[in-house]
């Protein structure tokens, strides 16, 4: 039966003409240009509605998947007409020679549909990923396009889900945590600092506060100085470095105001400089 099959699809593909051809290219032509509408309409409806913002853009991938899969899937169905025994023969097959010949475009491809359908990340989320960080612009079937915070477009592939560690920095939520620190002088007035840069982060207009996203101040106690972290919540993910960069800025005018100064000795980080 599987060798009937396999004959009939050979047959089928011997009798493409020219009418098939661009019947299939208009097929797949159709279809990158009516996932690049919904993606372009569910982003203008994403950027009216901040609540559900991310909600809206995370349907962008799976929109692309679903249509390239029912173009595929038309044209060898109706275009090539092969039945559905036919049909699951001839996956087996692409996905013999694609396991040979194309590894690293099929580990894209399917790393893409896991991260579509497992969502370890989605659009509009700020992740870190191949030693890139910034904020999901588009998860495609080959690759994740991340705007970096000085504003690059980097394409890592989708394989890289199999092999290192992606970090997500807000998993799917419009509030993401943002960590600061700051080094003051040892003999600084500790407590005071701690309750300035306190008061800095929580009237910050950018923080977000609730019961399950605490603003919290930690002390380190270093040898020739000493360092304040806080982590506290940006209200909205792109609003991350000008929140680092506000409450930077009015604690320090503050520390001067009360005299509390900046270490003179370079800030160490486990052996290293600080950048």
């Amino acid at each position: 039966m599987a060798q009937v099959d396999v004959k009939t699809i050979v047959s089928n593909f011997e009798n493409i003409d020219l009418n098939t051809v661009f019947l299939s290219f208009f097929i797949i032509i159709f279809a990158v240009i009516l996932s690049k509408i919904v993606a372009f309409l569910l982003t203008k409806i994403s950027e009216k509605t901040w609540k559900h913002r991310l909600d809206f853009k995370s349907i962008i991938s799976i929109s692309n998947v679903l249509i390239y899969s029912l173009a595929v899937y038309y044209i060898l169905a109706s275009v090539f007409a092969l039945s559905l025994n036919q049909l699951v023969i001839f996956s087996g097959f692409i996905g013999a020679v694609i396991g040979f010949g194309m590894r690293n475009l099929f580990e894209d491809i399917a790393g893409g549909i896991i991260v579509t359908m497992e969502k370890p990340y989605q659009v509009g989320d700020r992740i870190e990923m191949g030693g890139y960080y910034g904020e999901v612009k588009d998860i495609g079937l080959r690759a994740t396009r991340l705007v970096t915070p000085d504003d690059s477009l980097v394409s890592a592939p989708n394989n890289l889900i199999f092999t290192q560690c992606v970090a997500s920095g807000n998993s799917g939520s419009p509030e993401m945590m943002a960590t600061l620190d700051i080094y003051i002088e040892n003999d600084s007035d500790v407590d005071l600092a701690m309750k300035i840069f306190r008061e800095a982060v929580v009237t910050s207009r950018f923080v977000y506060i609730c019961p399950t996203r605490p603003v919290v101040i930690l002390l380190n106690d270093y040898p020739f100085y000493k360092g304040l972290k806080a982590r506290a919540y940006v209200n909205d993910l792109r609003n991350e470095f000008i929140f680092r960069s506000d409450i930077t800025q009015r604690t320090w005018n503050e520390f001067y105001k009360r005299g509390i100064k900046p270490p003179k000795t370079p800030i160490m980080n486990y052996g290293k400089t600080a950048e």
